[in-house]
């Protein structure tokens, strides 16, 4: 059956909330319970996928399919969609403005995804230590406090590269990638994805008095982050996939997430076809 990959790049913070937290953070992001890498639930995408479009449908004055691409009350729906995963992280460099970060894990990950999903794309995977990168420019890099040794692979980088850059919309972004683009050890990125993530300091003012009347904090997943989720259509439903992918043609963005009225959860989305996933 065809499969069609989403790549979402954030162009504004997102906040893919979870349970509140008894820790510093009163709001943190939802993460996955094995790695702890920031996740968008594949319950929340469909929910946000799902209004975007009812709202399309209304927009253009056709036929509403909602029950049956994404499921009524009483049955599902013709097409599943996988978790949002991580597949680059922006992290701060004092070499430059920033780098897009992964790691072998993840991009084991995302090679493991596109083999469910069809598509014939394989990159070798490298093996790092601590303190050690992959990266294309200076031979020591800087991401955040941390100081990386370099190894200047540029092949591997345009490799990975080229296999991520269908996920990404804007072509000027797509130049960026090999430049950019930086490889860490597994135990690196889970630092930064675990405890890298902006922390913003929110409150209520009282109308009359302008003060304060609650504090709290809550994380966010930096803007230029990358995620992707795999649209799988069920047995005999391939058809559904033109239906859903029709509303990104004119304006291909989705809002994701919580806090949509200060502007947080819009994502860039690129539609990667052409898959054939068994089933």
């Amino acid at each position: 059956m065809s499969a069609i990959i989403l790549g979402l790049l954030a162009e504004t913070s997102l906040h893919p909330g979870s349970e509140s937290s008894g820790g510093v953070v009163d709001l943190p992001v939802a993460r996955e319970a094995t790695t702890s890498y920031p996740v968008l639930i594949s319950s929340g995408l469909k929910g946000a996928m799902r209004d975007a479009y009812e709202t399309e449908c209304r927009r253009r004055a056709i036929e509403d399919k909602t029950d049956l691409i994404f499921g009524a009350p009483d049955g599902a729906g013709g097409i599943s969609l996988t978790d949002g995963r991580l597949l680059l992280l922006p992290v701060r460099s004092l070499n430059t403005n920033y780098r897009w970060v992964t790691c072998p894990y993840v991009l084991e990950r995302f090679q493991r995804d596109l083999q469910l999903a069809g598509f014939k794309q394989e990159f070798g995977l490298p093996q790092l230590k601590k303190a050690q990168a992959i990266a294309v420019g200076s031979k020591n890099l800087y991401l955040e406090e941390l100081s990386f040794a370099v190894s200047q692979d540029e092949k591997t980088i345009e490799i990975v590269a080229e296999a991520i850059k269908p996920l990404v919309l804007h072509q000027a972004v797509q130049k960026r990638l090999v430049n950019q683009l930086v490889i860490v050890s597994d135990d690196d990125f889970k630092y930064f994805a675990g405890s890298g993530l902006p922390v913003n300091a929110r409150n209520v003012l009282d109308k009359k008095r302008k003060t304060s009347t609650n504090l709290w904090y809550e994380e966010i997943i930096p803007a230029d982050s990358l995620f992707y989720t795999l649209l799988l259509p069920r047995l005999g439903k391939e058809a559904l996939l033109p239906e859903l992918l029709g509303m990104f043609d004119d304006h291909p963005y989705l809002q994701i997430g919580g806090n949509e009225t200060i502007g947080q959860g819009w994502c860039a989305v690129s539609c990667w076809k052409g898959g054939q996933a068994n089933g």
